[in-house]
């Protein structure tokens, strides 16, 4: 026994020698891949239209990575775009915001309790498989085409990836665990905060990802087909006047608010995790 803990004490030590030479690289790589297919790609992007010779017909509906950014650098020094921005920023996050208030409570409570999954989960099951879309004309019926109308569209969306991944992680929650601190005298809503809900943190944590994604897609359906005003209504609005560079313009706008978040979360997830112990192979 002893002889084995020296074996793995001397791994690891050797590791950590060995470890200066590699860590910077190991730290940047992700990150070094990542940016480094993007770049590749644009630069192919900006060079095909200048090698090959385009009719004026294909130039209508194509444009550059170089025309994109001069695009936004217009619609941002000229401030055209964040009345728009902040119309889909608003649905966005409101809509986000209640999924999550309503989905992690619904999805700890389901998870516990086997009488309400009984009752409920029928309804989730039915919701979840049908298309967002479905949804739209009878939420423009009742809501219209104002800012409401595009939150409910993004709840729907996002509450359903939430609610299932914490009714997972809360159902894979350690039993023996659960069953220790019951031992000690605790309640039910102790049982959750100290354990249950601790344990199902990664299982949230994706749902959240999820989420952001499906909020994303939200709202871009609700302005396409069902607002008056918003992000996607200028990009439909440019697409019906053949500005290519303004499409491109606001789908980048789109991709990096899901980046931005979707790093938040990761962010978020790396500090909830620390308690986590790191698990030594043999």
């Amino acid at each position: 026994m002893s002889e084995s803990r020296t074996i793995k004490a001397a791994l690891a030590s050797s590791d950590e020698l060995a470890a200066p030479g590699k860590s910077l690289w190991h730290r940047i790589e992700p990150a070094a891949l990542g940016i480094g297919s993007i770049v590749a790609l644009l630069v192919v992007w900006e060079l095909v239209p200048r090698l090959i010779t385009l009719s004026a017909g294909t130039k209508l509906f194509f444009t550059t990575p170089s025309q994109v950014a001069g695009t936004l650098w217009r619609l941002f020094a000229t401030g055209e775009i964040w009345t728009p921005l902040g119309v889909s920023a608003s649905g966005f996050g409101l809509g986000l915001l209640l999924s999550i208030v309503v989905g992690l409570p619904l999805g700890v409570l389901i998870g516990r309790s086997r009488t309400l999954n009984d009752m409920i989960d029928p309804f989730i099951t039915a919701f979840n498989a049908t298309p967002r879309l479905v949804f739209l004309p009878l939420v423009m019926l009742w809501l219209g085409l104002g800012l409401w109308s595009k939150v409910l569209i993004v709840f729907i969306g996002a509450l359903f990836p939430i609610l299932i991944n914490t009714y997972e992680g809360v159902r894979n929650a350690d039993k023996v665990l659960i069953n220790v601190v019951r031992s000690f005298g605790a309640k039910e809503w102790d049982i959750a905060r100290l354990v249950v809900v601790p344990n199902a943190m990664p299982y949230i944590i994706a749902g959240l990802r999820l989420a952001i994604g499906r909020a994303v897609l939200g709202v871009v359906v609700a302005e396409f087909f069902g607002s008056e005003s918003g992000l996607g209504v200028m990009m439909v609005q440019a697409a019906g006047r053949y500005q290519v560079d303004v499409v491109f313009s606001g789908l980048i706008i789109f991709a990096v608010l899901s980046l931005a978040l979707t790093a938040m979360v990761q962010i978020l997830e790396q500090r909830l995790s620390r308690w986590r112990p790191v698990h030594v192979s043999e």
